[in-house]
């Protein structure tokens, strides 16, 4: 009699955020971590959270493009595997990947997973097994549903950003948001008195 192999309950990325849970602006971003415009794109993000510290709040989805970038979809399973611990060793990966891009060799995925406090002994197994493969082709396939040919890609509150990658354009788009948010929610106090 064959012994039932034990499923493996896995946190997808579309459950990782990071900021404020109840904030108005919801930041999504499609990217690779082999890519150069990715890495640009994830400091901008970063400056955005740093400036929009209560107002925004952050998702990272996967989009490996692995015609060109052949270790980004290991390392988007390394990170998938280092959130299983906790977001914020998913986040601490996320930005160790993105440092160092252009050394994502499979070993080297798994120095980075210690150096971020990652403790599963078997992180080195269930990267070579695939075992978040799934999560990130999940990411990938709703991705490519949504038409998205190229990354960085970018949704704020759920529609699609087409304008520069920088602080000054993102800042142009969220901080009306952010002043609409806070407009509707003094209304609301208002009608309550």
């Amino acid at each position: 009699m064959a012994q039932k192999q034990a499923e493996i309950e896995i946190i997808p990325p579309k459950d990782i955020w990071v900021g404020n849970k109840k904030a108005p602006v919801k930041l999504v971003m499609y990217g690779d971590y082999e890519s150069e415009a990715c890495a640009k794109a994830n400091e901008v993000v970063n400056q955005l959270l740093e400036k929009f510290e209560d107002t925004v709040q952050f998702n990272f989805r996967h989009f490996p493009l692995t015609r060109i970038h052949q270790r980004a979809q290991k390392a988007a399973e390394a990170s998938v595997g280092a959130a299983q611990e906790g977001e914020v060793k998913f986040w601490d990966m996320h930005n160790t990947l993105f440092a160092h891009r252009r050394n994502l060799g499979t070993i080297s995925l798994k120095g980075y997973a210690k150096d971020v406090g990652v403790t599963d002994k078997n992180f080195l197994t269930k990267l070579v097994d695939s075992v978040y493969g799934w999560s990130v082709r999940a990411d990938l396939l709703e991705g490519a549903d949504k038409g998205i040919k190229d990354v960085p890609f970018f949704y704020i509150n759920g529609e699609p950003y087409s304008g520069p990658v920088n602080l000054s354009a993102f800042s142009k788009v969220i901080e009306p948001l952010t002043k609409q948010k806070k407009a509707a929610s003094k209304t609301a106090v208002k009608k309550r008195a």
